[in-house]
């Protein structure tokens, strides 16, 4: 995260713990959900596990994001493909 930060990327790190904590990463605040976030998304980075990664890509649908990155080792095709046939740009594995 640090590293998009630092390229000058606006980053909304997600996390439902955190968030109910009222904490911040990289001095950025945290969301509980993606709906939360109150500007459109361009991408959505996934650090889940592969199967888990399923439901973020339909949340990602949802809010109408442009693309998803399931990052290196996150293999889900079945999510991949039904991305894809949302207009989503893929990226993975």
């Amino acid at each position: 995260m640090g590293l998009l930060l630092n390229h000058a990327y606006t980053v909304f790190p997600i996390n439902p713990i955190l968030a109910n904590q009222g904490e911040a990463v990289h001095d950025q605040k945290v969301y509980a959900n993606l709906k939360d976030i109150p500007v459109p998304i361009d991408m959505v980075d996934i650090f889940r596990n592969s199967e888990a990664a399923g439901g973020v890509v339909s949340k990602a649908i949802a809010i109408g994001a442009k693309g998803v990155l399931l990052q290196e080792g996150v293999i889900n095709k079945e999510a991949a493909m039904r991305a894809q046939k949302a207009g989503l740009d893929v990226a993975m594995d």
